[in-house]
């Protein structure tokens, strides 16, 4: 063979890593006492170096596969199984923007917060800090005057979850849930701030990390049985463990029915429950769940808040929550955060946030006579001057009570009992204010500031041309 032919087989041999071992066989072939006397040293070097190209190439496309991943999945790397390699940990950037203004249990919190991000590792130490979060994201051009405005998704949002507590995450469209939640699995960077979960920086979240999204990340031709196995082996359980774990899992979420089902013909519930039990599947330290209950009827709710409650409480583990519904809130969550325009509003226990905003009591009454209507209505003006009738259906009567009608409490039920022997009532109920009715009251900030933001751009465009030379 001549010099460019065994030029021409070295360069394949090289390039094409399957035409490696060909290429090896073939040069070897060309060795013989006889012609080793007229091959040339090139051609020597050739059939010397042809064993060791398969080792360069590995380590050739091992460098090139780390750079891959690096670029493409930076935002969950895990430590390289082989070489133990750790991504680099980006730099926690402070957050410019000072807290102004914020709720007394808000400030209280954030030092909670701080205070956990400089503690060493312990086992008092919170499964979820989030400390000064801050979210920018490149804003759009309202017309071909206006300059290119950043859009701020969260703005120093500062929380922790202890051990064996579920906190929910509530708030209208907009207000920054989702968004706090992709910097907390790692699916988006923060401007600004830092997550720390279970005492780890976040590039080691994925190893402890149980994930519900809000959008059914499933298999369609896969069945119920065939996710929770894969999901099993993947967390690294061993068969027996994983089957009882699964067990369980489908026992308490009454999927024996449908374990042998494809998930294209599963209800968009079932799809739910499948997600939340792959998501808690392994018991891990860390649990998020964004609105597991979405699309669900009102059995297989009760069933998740169980399951939620059961895998939660007492133990080591901690869960973020968000949610739409207060039900859930209320059923699942030991303390409730509400975000209003990015920021975090209030945060607390139930009763709490009851009782600090809640700002009216809710009075129903039911009577056995309707020519006691008018005469009841006139009373209780006269009991209670600022109650503003919200509601009349037939005999029930619904009036709603400022805080400083009723305080104090005893003395609004010796008043109310006055009235039902008064009046011969068949029933009535002093409540306090509900979740939801905190919740929507806190929300009109947002839709205020909403409309402040709009009013302003409406005015500015058309106050531009005016100011044009």
């Amino acid at each position: 063979m001549s010099e460019y032919g065994f030029l021409w087989l070295f360069l394949c041999t090289i390039f094409i890593p399957p035409f490696t071992l060909i290429g090896c066989l073939f040069l070897f072939s060309e060795i013989s006492p006889d012609s080793m006397d007229y091959l040339g040293t090139s051609q020597h070097y050739s059939v010397f170096l042809a064993p060791l190209i398969p080792y360069l190439q590995l380590f050739v496309l091992l460098f090139i596969l780390r750079c891959l991943e690096a670029k493409s999945r930076k935002k969950s790397m895990r430590k390289d199984p082989v070489f133990r390699i750790s991504p680099k940990s980006s730099k926690v950037l402070p957050n410019p923007e000072e807290p102004e203004g914020e709720d007394e249990d808000v400030q209280i919190e954030r030092t909670r917060t701080a205070n956990a991000v400089t503690v060493p590792d312990s086992d008092e130490k919170p499964v979820i800090v989030a400390s000064c979060l801050r979210k920018e994201y490149a804003g759009k051009k309202k017309n071909c005057f206006a300059k290119k405005k950043k859009k701020v998704a969260t703005r120093n949002v500062s929380f922790c979850v202890k051990k064996g507590e579920v906190i929910g995450l509530l708030g209208h469209n907009g207000a920054g849930k989702s968004t706090t939640i992709k910097m907390i699995t790692g699916d988006s960077k923060p401007t600004a701030g830092q997550v720390i979960l279970k005492g780890s920086s976040r590039g080691e979240a994925p190893k402890f990390l149980g994930y519900c999204p809000q959008e059914n990340a499933l298999w369609s031709n896969l069945t119920v049985r065939e996710h929770l196995d894969v999901f099993a082996a993947v967390k690294g359980l061993r068969k027996a463990d994983a089957t009882v774990a699964i067990t369980r899992l489908v026992e308490a979420l009454k999927l024996q029915d449908q374990q042998k089902q494809p998930v294209r013909a599963l209800s968009e519930g079932i799809k739910r429950k499948l997600c939340f039990a792959l998501s808690i599947l392994g018991s891990p330290s860390v649990v998020l769940l964004d609105e597991p209950s979405t699309g669900m009827d009102p059995e297989g709710q009760q069933q998740m808040w169980q399951a939620i409650r059961a895998t939660i409480r007492n133990t080591e583990r901690g869960a973020l929550l968000t949610t739409h519904y207060m039900a859930e809130a209320e059923a699942v969550c030991d303390r409730v955060a509400i975000m209003v325009s990015g920021r975090l509003r209030c945060i607390g226990s139930i009763q709490h946030l009851k009782s600090k905003f809640g700002k009216d009591y809710l009075l129903e009454m039911k009577v056995k006579s309707l020519t006691h209507v008018e005469p009841l209505h006139t009373e209780i003006l006269r009991l209670f001057p600022q109650a503003a009738r919200q509601e009349r259906y037939s005999s029930l009567m619904v009036y709603k009570l400022p805080v400083e009608d009723v305080r104090p409490l005893s003395q609004a039920f010796f008043k109310l009992e006055i009235v039902k022997q008064s009046f011969d009532l068949e029933e009535y109920s002093l409540s306090q204010s509900t979740l939801e009715q905190v919740f929507l009251e806190l929300s009109k900030e947002q839709e205020q500031a909403d409309f402040e933001e709009e009013v302003h751009l409406s005015v500015k465009w058309k106050l531009l041309p005016q100011e044009e030379p």
